[in-house]
């Protein structure tokens, strides 16, 4: 009688342990997933970044350091994001998207402040619809990082709710990090209205 109790809560604990595991499995690629997210919105935002400079090229050929300097913030920050969508968890890899967008962030700032001082590039067509769909890739943006820090929070917390928390580190559930904006002003999505 001694050894089917003994049995019964062996297999009640193995039952438990598994449970565990797999939930921690499935709220991990929840947020891995959400970060999948803002790749793919991230991507569209590098690939309109281009197209956004070759137009203000053509109109503003003398403020060639700020062109440049746009590009090299895109081709930085989206390096970052590749290094970070290979590992979600990875938390230097998403400090390192913050950092990279933070500069991105600020490159695109003083792009749009030298537009403002060209109306015929203020008022192009081109530029117009490309702000538009830069402002509209921003929300997006916005709207996926918001999705991706829930799935931390989620995760987070089911690491480390009792009996979860005996069992995450044993088998390699390591805390996410959180996306977040490392300036006040970055949390504003750049001005682009013409």
């Amino acid at each position: 009688m001694g050894e089917i109790v003994f049995l019964v809560v062996l297999l009640v604990l193995v039952f438990l342990v598994i449970g565990i595991y797999n939930r921690l499995v499935g709220l991990r690629n929840r947020f891995k997933n959400s970060f999948a997210q803002i790749d793919v919105q991230l991507k569209r935002r590098y690939d309109l970044i281009p197209n956004l400079v070759s137009v203000a090229k053509e109109y503003i050929k003398h403020e060639r350091e700020t062109l440049e300097a746009v590009i090299a913030a895109r081709n930085q920050a989206s390096g970052a994001v590749q290094q970070a969508a290979a590992d979600p968890s990875n938390a230097a890899a998403i400090q390192g998207v913050v950092a990279a967008e933070g500069v991105l962030s600020g490159t695109l700032g003083r792009l749009f402040a030298l537009v403002e001082s060209y109306p015929d590039l203020k008022a192009n067509q081109n530029m117009m619809q490309l702000s538009e769909e830069l402002s509209s890739t921003e929300n997006r943006i916005a709207f996926a990082r918001q999705a991706f820090n829930d799935a931390v929070m989620t995760y987070n917390t089911g690491r480390e709710l009792f009996p979860a928390v005996l069992l995450a580190g044993i088998f390699g559930f390591q805390p996410a990090q959180f996306l977040e904006l490392e300036d006040k002003k970055e949390r504003e999505a750049p001005k682009v209205a013409f």
